[in-house]
């Protein structure tokens, strides 16, 4: 028992029982107090990720540990980085993680919906009602929501001919982001990027397939998509053929190099001939690799390591083209796109396995030295990659982050082609489906129904309060508009463009990212609302 933090005893009876160490400075909660600890350390987390909801949404900064600034308002990544302590913090964390694994978008949103759902339990167990029966009453209004998401959503036209409403759900998504001074031409991007790998009759989306690279430089309008792939490379010798075209490749995972024993090997050298005998060997066996890889008709090397500056002359001299160090992924998405084989010996190199691109050619940016290779018109042209430019690394990084968002939104509408409204519309008319469908119970579950559809208005009143507006205000507006006229396409004006209607803004988001949200948010209060005794060393606080 000696790794155990704790000593044994024996009761009367001759029954071993451990007696725990550090009683004292162990803090527990346990029923009400518990739960308040819960529901103020999850408050206090949706408070700081609500100012960031909406296209007025204001970023944050995240300093790393190690001083490495990150400027973005992408919910999972701000809570990812934030040092969270509390156990229902960790939580909150985990919920926008899941969202984000699984729709892409609405980290913000959920976090938002979790945190009102919770403040909105805390007032119902003041009022003497079990936590048990508010879950359980959470659940039933999750359910009533749902419903009536599926009853307003409308279907969403996803072709290869008309891509223009898929651009408009893109741009809502990018609205909110940083680079939204060009978000048409990112849209649009995030658009035919997803289309050019997308199987639309099976209604999947291969994402493994687009690759999003950054290079620091030029400006957001300069990011292009690349029908082919880009790896941050260039040609192994500066006098190779910057321009290649119709290329067949050899894709290799072994290096230009002698063999050697996989065991502890010495060789002595004693005499010039024996030296020149060893050379000669090398140069032999280099001379070999090259033979097998041009005899297969080979025109240029991709080799996943490196080689030395003899082997690099000799590839050089002997007219074959050849890129080094390329990453295991880079290597992957080149055989994928170019229908070549991964050979890992130069013997079993044969003309069928090598890739072919219509297009190889270094690229270069600028007045600096940097420069990426481009490779294009590949066999299987499934394969795209979207490169980003930006001022500095931050700056990519979110533009990074942000076509992440946009093209999630785009997937989703492929997998399930129905949306519902932003600016809250949505939200506004499942408060008002739950709000109705309380005054119909004669059970306790009705204060649980109020509830849930009053912080669904926590959503709305976020996007309002962040466009500097009379929060309040306009959302009893809308809520009035929507009741009376019925139109779940009514919404927060965040724009100032005196038009409520979302459908005329073009404010459009996708319905499964919608349902995950309420889903997700309703489970975790549910979990959240059964606790009831939590043990830790020291503090419980944030």
């Amino acid at each position: 028992m000696s790794g155990f933090p704790g000593s044994i005893a024996f009761d009367e009876y001759g029954r071993p029982f451990i007696i725990l160490r550090d009683q004292a400075t162990q803090k527990r909660l346990t029923g009400i107090d518990a739960l308040k600890s819960h529901i103020m350390a999850a408050r206090q987390i949706a408070n700081i990720i609500s100012t960031s909801l909406g296209p007025k949404g204001l970023d944050k900064m995240m300093v790393s540990p190690d001083g490495d600034v990150t400027v973005t308002n992408d919910g999972a990544t701000i809570l990812k980085m934030m040092d969270v302590e509390h156990e229902v913090g960790k939580l909150l964390v985990q919920l926008s993680q899941s969202q984000d694994d699984e729709i892409g978008d609405g980290t913000t949103g959920v976090v938002v919906l979790a945190g009102a759902l919770l403040e909105q339990a805390g007032a119902l167990v003041d009022r003497g009602i079990h936590p048990i029966r508010i879950a359980d009453g959470f659940e039933l209004a999750c359910q009533v929501a749902v419903k009536h998401l599926d009853k307003i959503a409308e279907l969403f036209p996803v072709s290869q001919d008309n891509i223009e409403p898929l651009v408009k759900v893109a741009m809502t998504t990018l609205g909110s982001k940083i680079i939204n001074k060009c978000h048409r031409q990112m849209a649009e991007i995030a658009v035919n990027a997803v289309l050019a790998v997308a199987d639309l009759e099976q209604k999947d989306v291969n994402f493994e397939l687009i690759k999003v690279e950054g290079k620091v430089g030029g400006r957001l309008e300069d990011t292009v998509l690349v029908r082919g792939v880009v790896i941050d490379k260039t040609m192994s010798h500066s006098q190779m053929p910057k321009e290649l075209k119709n290329v067949k490749m050899a894709i290799l995972t072994c290096p230009f190099e002698p063999p050697k024993p996989k065991t502890k090997h010495k060789l002595d050298v004693t005499s010039v001939e024996e030296f020149k005998e060893l050379r000669q060997y090398e140069q032999d066996k280099f001379k070999e690799m090259v033979d097998l890889v041009k005899k297969a008709g080979a025109n240029l090397a991709i080799c996943q390591w490196g080689f030395d500056d003899e082997a690099n002359h000799l590839l050089y001299s002997q007219g074959l083209p050849a890129v080094r160090w390329v990453g295991g992924p880079e290597i992957e998405l080149i055989a994928i796109a170019t229908g070549g084989r991964i050979v890992p010996r130069f013997e079993e190199l044969t003309p069928d396995k090598l890739g072919s691109a219509g297009l190889v050619r270094e690229l270069a940016f600028g007045t600096t030295k940097d420069k990426m290779l481009v490779i294009e018109d590949c066999s299987n042209s499934r394969a795209v990659t979207i490169l980003v430019r930006g001022g500095n690394q931050m700056l990519v990084a979110e533009a990074k982050r942000s076509l992440h968002d946009a093209l999630c939104v785009v997937r989703s509408l492929v997998l399930e082609p129905r949306v519902v409204y932003g600016g809250g519309a949505a939200e506004i008319a499942c408060s008002l489906a739950v709000a109705a469908e309380a005054d119909q119970l004669a059970s306790l579950e009705q204060y649980a129904f109020r509830a849930f559809a009053e912080a669904l208005e926590a959503i709305p009143l976020a996007l309002a309060d962040n466009s500097g507006l009379s929060a309040v205000h306009f959302l009893g507006e809308v809520k009035s508009k929507q009741a009376s006229t019925g139109d779940p396409a009514l919404g927060i004006d965040c724009m100032n463009t005196g038009n409520l209607n979302m459908r005329d803004q073009h404010v459009i988001e996708s319905l499964r990212s919608k349902r995950q949200q309420l889903l997700l948010a309703t489970q975790l209060v549910k979990m959240i609302l059964k606790i009831d005794d939590v043990r830790s060393p020291g503090d419980s606080g944030m």
